[in-house]
């Protein structure tokens, strides 16, 4: 579900980055591409700018932020760009490619064998000449080793003498060494870590690693078509918990690559708990563990000496809800400790602690969200972060010092701010748009006064024929707790004397905010030009609210994000351009699940929905991240039953379209396959595609297909078309 999360932000900054290069460069605050920007700093006065000239020709300069003189630089390659044009004749890098820290190495992945390249070489080097993939392969800090998975055992290769070597060797169809389990990737280390379950010590002498039993986890079974003859079909089982199941067991080693020696830490492999996100102390000689217990409402850090495997509680952090693994830890380069963002106010600040255990310092102490850590300055005892401010849509940037004294928030004004630090902190450069404005760039000094104003996009002229208009509106929850921030966006031509059909597009699931108060662009989305007004809320558990509204949703998902989008339709039907007969919801995942309850536990409110990949029953999907709001069925049985598509099913009354792909592994066709049948039995009419090899989304063709039956299913059932 997590990997969902962040399929649909990529695909949101896709859909954004579409809509603005159709716009003139020089005047839009494009976000990726060639476009007016701040590049970076060659040194503490003087930040580089790409802009274009009189005859519109891009150019960088380096200009002087006291002056504001620029001179030309010379056009210049990124390292990665002189790496890949030093590569040899037909050698490009894959997806699954790595490059090295310094960025002057590769490692090549060919023929399911490892090449190495550095720049300065000829040709590629093999590395590895067997049958068996090397996966997840990581470069060392110093860039010097290269540690990989293969059959789930976990390797090293030293590329300076030219050697592998083995460090486990029991791994089997059950058991994995330093790689990970369908669930611990898809909600613990998330997707983009691929199967990668190490972590290399600073010094590059040690690596971490999980040890994973999947021996008591169910199997789970997808039927996938025979890719040789297509006709007798394959079974793909994966090991796959669902809420109360049995999970996979882990425990954490640390490899010694002198030696190949394994040190255990001391945890009891048969309790059950999950561990993850380790973090090392500065020299190497300590390893700091996550560990979270089966219920996800108990977190503690333990500091392990790499030699022995004994380990001290340094951190705990309990709620009466849940906890989740802390990913952005910063670790001090000193020595002294680590600064860790918590929810001990109920809102994510930050806090310093020593390696002891000790609280050093709360460093922020806010009634609104810290998002991340930017850069902390050690020798001036400074850290920079993002956060929302009191406007939960908006993002500011802050600077505070060590001890939690001396804040300074450095910009100001509504919308989204992204700022640029000079290397030693003298001078902000501030790229910040609204959804009113596509904004400026600001240069300030350090202590937060304006200097100039360096570049103003043009704010485009209104044209109603040719731009829709978003609007960012709150809306107050009936019990009067949640004041919900949401995003209209008007059609083309948009007449408030007529009636339009809405569709909510969603997500919805815990913690995933989709209203930020940021430039939309100026071009029509598909609805916009075919009469369709589109409406995004946030309701109380989306993390706009932080805690005090998350908490909300513990044991009883799908009950108050439903209670506060009928709000959000109360408020739409008061509207005299709102037409209540066309009222329409769609959204994948997290979403197509909001989208079935829509049309059957709230049909009162929506008339169509067009849902895709949809949980329909939280006893269908993995236990992780169910468990961790919903506990298990045998103690919530009733949250369960609440919160299930197919509690509700004989109050669907609207216009129903499901889409699924038939080898979806993380949310099983099993769910809509369940709903289907329990709307068949109800005589309910609906509609389903199915999506052959199609996993949790899917591209090509079939996604081409699919978005044309989604706007179909609108044109027809909105306006007869």
């Amino acid at each position: 579900m997590r990997r969902l999360r962040l399929l649909q932000i990529i695909i949101c900054l896709l859909l954004s980055a579409t809509i603005l290069v159709n716009t003139t460069k020089a005047q839009m605050p494009q976000r990726g591409g060639n476009q007016v920007a701040i590049m970076g700093w060659t040194d503490d006065t003087h930040y580089q700018f790409r802009n274009f000239d009189s005859d519109k020709n891009l150019v960088i300069q380096s200009v002087d932020i006291k002056t504001g003189k620029g001179v030309l630089m010379p056009a210049s390659k990124s390292e990665r760009e002189v790496l890949v044009q030093a590569l040899p004749e037909g050698t490009t890098l894959g997806m699954n490619d790595v490059i090295s820290p310094d960025k002057k190495s590769a490692i090549i992945i060919k023929d399911n064998d490892l090449f190495f390249f550095t720049t300065g070489d000829k040709e590629l080097r093999r590395l590895t000449n067997d049958k068996t993939p090397e996966v997840n392969t990581r470069f060392s800090p110093d860039g010097k080793k290269i540690a990989y998975t293969k059959n789930k055992d976990l390797y090293v290769y030293n590329l300076t003498d030219n050697k592998e070597t083995r460090l486990t060797f029991d791994a089997s169809d059950k058991i994995y060494n330093g790689y990970c389990s369908w669930v611990y990737m898809e909600e613990i280390l998330e997707r983009p870590s691929h199967y990668a379950a190490f972590w290399w010590s600073p010094d590059g002498n040690k690596i971490a690693y999980l040890r994973t039993d999947e021996t008591d986890v169910p199997l789970f079974t997808l039927n996938r078509l025979d890719e040789l003859d297509g006709i007798h079909g394959l079974i793909e089982a994966t090991p796959y918990p669902k809420p109360g199941d049995p999970n996979p067991k882990v425990k954490m080693g640390i490899a010694d690559i002198a030696t190949s020696k394994t040190t255990w830490v001391k945890t009891d492999y048969n309790v059950d708990q999950y561990i993850a996100w380790p973090f090392w102390t500065p020299d190497s000689k300590k390893l700091a563990i996550q560990v979270i217990n089966r219920d996800q409402n108990d977190i503690i850090f333990i500091l392990t000496d790499a030699s022995t495997g004994d380990y001290t509680q340094i951190f705990n952090e309990r709620r009466k809800t849940w906890v989740e693994f802390h990913e952005d830890i910063y670790v001090m380069k000193n020595g002294s400790g680590f600064i860790v963002r918590s929810y001990r106010n109920d809102w994510e600040n930050l806090y310093y602690y020593a390696w002891d255990g000790k609280l050093i310092a709360p460093i922020t102490n806010f009634n609104f969200r810290v998002t991340s850590i930017d850069r902390v300055d050690e020798d001036l005892k400074m850290v920079y972060f993002t956060a929302t401010g009191p406007e939960s849509t908006d993002s500011h940037a802050f600077r505070v010092g060590l001890d939690g004294k001396n804040l300074l928030q450095i910009t100001s004004g509504e919308g989204s701010h992204n700022v640029s630090i000079s290397p030693k902190g003298t001078y902000f450069i501030d790229t910040w748009n609204s959804i009113t404005s596509p904004g400026s760039i600001i240069a300030y000094n350090k202590s937060g006064k304006k200097l100039k104003e360096i570049y103003k996009f043009e704010q485009p002229v209104y044209d109603p024929a040719k731009n829709s208009k978003p609007e960012l509106v709150k809306i107050m929850t009936s019990d009067g707790l949640f004041n919900m921030p949401a995003i209209v966006t008007y059609p083309l031509n948009f007449d408030p004397a007529k009636k339009y059909p809405v569709i909510f597009t969603i997500y919805g699931g815990p913690d995933s905010k989709n209203v930020i108060n940021r430039w939309q662009g100026n071009n029509p989305s598909w609805y916009s030009q075919n009469g369709i007004i589109t409406f995004t809320v946030d309701h109380r558990g989306s993390g706009q609210f932080g805690k005090k509204g998350l908490d909300y949703l513990y044991r009883s998902l799908g009950k108050w994000e439903i209670l506060d989008y009928e709000d959000a339709v109360k408020w739409l039907r008061t509207k005299s351009f709102v037409d209540p007969a066309r009222m329409g919801i769609t959204g994948s995942s997290y979403g197509g699940y909001m989208t079935c309850l829509a049309l059957t536990k709230a049909a009162d409110y929506w008339t169509h929905g067009f849902a895709g990949s949809s949980v329909t029953d939280w006893r269908l999907y993995d236990d992780v991240y169910t468990e961790r709001y919903m506990n298990t069925p045998q103690d919530n049985p009733e949250g369960y039953k609440d919160g299930s598509t197919l509690t509700f099913v004989k109050n669907y009354k609207g216009k129903l379209y499901l889409t699924h792909g038939d080898m979806d592994d993380n949310v099983h066709m099993q769910n809509s396959i369940y709903l289907i049948s329990r709307l068949e039995d109800e005589g309910k009419i609906f509609e389903f595609m199915l999506y052959p090899e199609g996993r949790h989304g899917w591209g090509g063709a079939k996604a081409v297909h699919s978005k044309n039956e989604a706007n179909n299913f609108w044109l027809w059932n909105f306006f007869g078309k």
